[in-house]
């Protein structure tokens, strides 16, 4: 029944969702460019890719697991298919997390199986060596108790965000609009067993750390809190201004000028219980010092439970968090100097 229902709700979703949309030809020298590509980021495609990523087939997606694999082929064909290089060189999109690394990191108890984490990359065209990682976790809960867990805005919807981000940058890219700065697009595994893919990846990185300038995280963007339930068009960001306060300017700008989204805070307090500033793969790049935004829906009734799949996600107000993470990082890859960092800590 629930294969009928995410059949059914895909079929809605092409009918409905907005189309790939094309503006003025690139010789107009007045045309906003971040604004042309950001509209290629449509609810119908990010509903097209989730109904597949967070199905019953890829099995919750659990660390080193096969359901896991499926998951991060699908991740390697789709950047294979749109033509985006990995920075590993070749055909191997994929940074192995060995099994003793996980395990010796993780809680105490488990037993985990080699895994890797997905990456890609376009090189930028005037500060190459300069690095912006956009960021999202691949993997989910699995199968417990006979009950898949699929993980659609845990994190299927940062997961699918980012395909279609990489997929604006490599247009521009194709019409010579290519970013200046190079950007990485990391799906790390193993996120739910303790943050450990960007662990691996901050202690073993492909790019200097010292030469990344920010990291865009996105965990959790395609649902609607109780606080918001009357006013949807919101999303969390949270560190934004812990590192740099041009980050964060940034970021406030870009959502004036494009997405006017509600920008929520409340997570963002030093205080706050819920912690969640240490809860999301962005905080093992904000250890070193580098610039984060960690954007978050906050969590809802499906939380961590099998009931959370793709025909609950709102894909009209993922596809606008999307496009304000898309803006944010076209800014920080082409402005003329890289975000300062004028809050490391010591």
């Amino acid at each position: 029944m629930r294969k009928l229902l995410y059949i059914a709700s895909a079929i809605v979703l092409v009918a409905c969702g907005s189309s790939k949309e094309t503006t003025s030809t690139d010789n107009d020298t007045s045309l906003d460019y971040a604004a042309k590509y950001a509209k290629t980021i449509t609810a119908k495609d990010l509903g097209k890719h989730l109904f597949i990523y967070a199905s019953d087939e890829f099995e919750g997606r659990n660390t080193g697991e096969p359901g896991q694999k499926k998951a991060v082929k699908y991740l390697k064909d789709f950047y294979v298919s749109q033509g985006i290089k990995s920075p590993l060189g070749g055909d191997d999109y994929f940074q192995e997390v060995p099994a003793d690394f996980l395990n010796s990191n993780s809680r105490r108890g488990m037993n985990l199986k080699d895994s890797e984490n997905v990456v890609a990359f376009i090189k930028g065209t005037e500060k190459p060596e300069e690095i912006v990682v956009i960021s999202a976790h691949l993997d989910h809960e699995g199968v417990k108790d006979g009950k898949i867990y699929n993980g659609a805005d845990d994190d299927g919807s940062g997961t699918v965000a980012i395909l279609e981000i990489a997929e604006a940058f490599k247009q521009a890219a194709d019409a010579g609009k290519g970013p200046k700065r190079s950007v990485l697009f990391l799906h790390v595994t193993g996120e739910e067993k303790g943050l450990l893919g960007s662990k691996f990846y901050t202690e073993n990185p492909i790019f200097p750390l010292a030469n990344t300038v920010a990291n865009l995280n996105i965990d959790m963007v395609g649902r609607v809190d109780d606080r918001h339930k009357g006013n949807p068009n919101y999303v969390y960001l949270i560190g934004s201004d812990k590192l740099s306060t041009e980050l964060h300017n940034i970021s406030e700008a870009m959502n004036k000028k494009y997405t006017n989204i509600d920008l929520d805070y409340k997570y963002n307090d030093d205080n706050d219980p819920n912690r969640f500033y240490y809860r999301s793969d962005h905080y093992n790049f904000a250890k070193h010092n580098i610039p984060i935004i960690f954007y978050f829906n906050g969590t809802h009734a499906d939380y961590h439970q099998p009931t959370d799949t793709p025909d609950k996600i709102n894909y009209e107000m993922l596809e606008n968090r999307a496009r304000l993470v898309f803006h944010t990082a076209w800014e920080v890859a082409n402005r003329e100097n890289r975000v300062v960092v004028d809050k490391a800590a010591k």
